[in-house]
């Protein structure tokens, strides 16, 4: 095991740790609200794919949900040559809908990586503000795998929270924001899934859009409960959800955590304890595998 591939981040990372909460799922639907508020971006994505077209796309519009899934869990538990194929297809779907452009890749991976920590934390996974702006700097690994120069992405919370300072003025909520709103709210499902998605699902739509920033609800134009009660919300979901047992969720398809353990051994698992026990050297000075990586 000790000449395994750990990949591009490895167990020693806090994007490693992080990945494996069971609360990526809520911060993934959140990115994908937050995403859509950018015009030229959503626009794009309309424009050019079947994703959200009445006839075609609803359906496949799930399985873009999964496909992302699939792309993240790839890109932090696989192998550095599994992670670096899943990146060449994400530029190569990227130019086909003409959202290749560096300032709307920018926008998406800043959504994501905002909607990943923000969520996560509130509802519960500690992390110390130094690990948190870690976790913002390995995640320019990412950035470099769907098309952007890591020099150019922000490198922590600080200059996360200037770049959305600097790009509110750019967005809004139009007709595609609303369409993505529609469908995360209400996507359709073979007949016997309804009743789970009535629901789970709506459930899991409802909390990520309730965790989007003030001013993205303002754009929408669907006011939610206080933030302090959002976060209780997140603590709530995050602390039940966090009660399936990890072995269990792992289970699910397509099992990117297990088979990383299988390749790297059974003390690769992740885990939100191995974070504070090791904090001093996480937060310490030097860089992180991903770090180096992205550079």
């Amino acid at each position: 095991m000790r000449d395994a591939d750990p990949g591009l981040f490895g167990p020693a990372s806090v994007t490693w740790q992080l990945h494996g909460d069971p609360m990526m799922w809520v911060a993934g639907v959140r990115a994908l609200y937050l995403q859509a508020l950018h015009p030229r971006a959503v626009r794009g994505v309309f424009r050019n794919s079947t994703v959200f077209d009445e006839k075609r796309g609803r359906r496949d519009a799930w399985g873009r949900l999964m496909r992302t899934a699939g792309f993240v869990g790839t890109i932090t538990y696989g192998t550095t040559e599994a992670a670096e194929k899943a990146g060449a297809r994400v530029r190569r779907i990227h130019r086909t809908l003409g959202v290749d452009e560096p300032e709307l890749l920018l926008w998406v991976h800043c959504a994501e990586a905002d909607s990943y920590l923000s969520v996560l934390r509130r509802s519960g996974f500690v992390l110390t503000d130094a690990q948190a702006d870690r976790y913002i700097d390995e995640h320019r690994t990412s950035a470099r795998l769907v098309g952007l120069d890591p020099a150019g992405v922000p490198s922590n919370t600080a200059e996360l929270a200037a770049y959305f300072e600097k790009v509110r003025p750019e967005l809004a909520a139009g007709p595609e924001a609303h369409e993505v709103d529609a469908f995360l709210r209400r996507p359709p499902v073979p007949a016997p899934l309804v009743p789970a998605r009535e629901v789970l699902w709506r459930r899991v739509a409802a909390l990520a859009y309730a965790a989007l920033p003030p001013y993205a609800h303002e754009l929408y134009g669907r006011p939610v409960s206080a933030p302090a009660a959002v976060t209780r919300q997140l603590a709530l979901a995050g602390t039940l959800l966090r009660c399936i047992p990890a072995r269990v969720r792992w289970q699910l398809p397509p099992k990117h955590i297990l088979r990383a353990m299988a390749r790297l051994g059974p003390e690769s698992r992740p885990a939100p304890y191995k974070l504070r026990r090791q904090a001093a050297i996480l937060d310490g000075a030097g860089s992180t595998r991903a770090h180096r990586r992205s550079e």
